[in-house]
């Protein structure tokens, strides 16, 4: 870890400026106090347009595809999302299933289909998934 001292200089004007000085060398370029000339944090710059565009990291909601097993409650499906997972011994490869509650506005999914769903903010004490949309009808 670098040592970092901050040390004044008067202007021509009499105001102070700060500046950081690393490792004890002087770099003589003027840093505000109190920010780090790291890596700039925000939205990246669209290369192609110049707009900006949304942190990859950000807003990237998890999606799980299952089949709908009730949709007994209104706007809500129970969702059954199969996964397979290696047993950590066996080494073998077991299928796991787990049921996700799913804020379904409209009523449109039924027992039997196929669907995306996407994670979301809470919307009530057991649902935090929403419909995303259906890949398949029952037969």
């Amino acid at each position: 870890m670098t040592e970092e001292r901050e040390k004044r200089e008067e202007t021509q004007d009499g105001v102070a400026e700060e500046e950081i000085v690393e490792g004890g060398t002087f770099e003589g370029e003027p840093v505000e106090a109190g920010l780090d000339t790291g890596a700039v944090k925000g939205p990246a710059l669209d290369q192609d347009e110049g707009s900006i565009q949304s942190d990859p990291t950000r807003g990237s909601r998890k999606e799980r595809v299952g089949m709908v097993v009730s949709d007994k409650p209104q706007k809500t499906a129970v969702v059954s999302v199969e996964t397979l997972v290696r047993h950590p011994k066996y080494k073998k490869r077991v299928k796991s299933s787990k049921r996700f509650m799913v804020h379904d506005e409209q009523n449109a999914a039924r027992v039997g289909d196929t669907v995306r769903i996407i994670e979301t903010r809470p919307i009530s004490a057991r649902k935090r998934w929403r419909l995303g949309n259906i890949i398949s009808r029952a037969e």
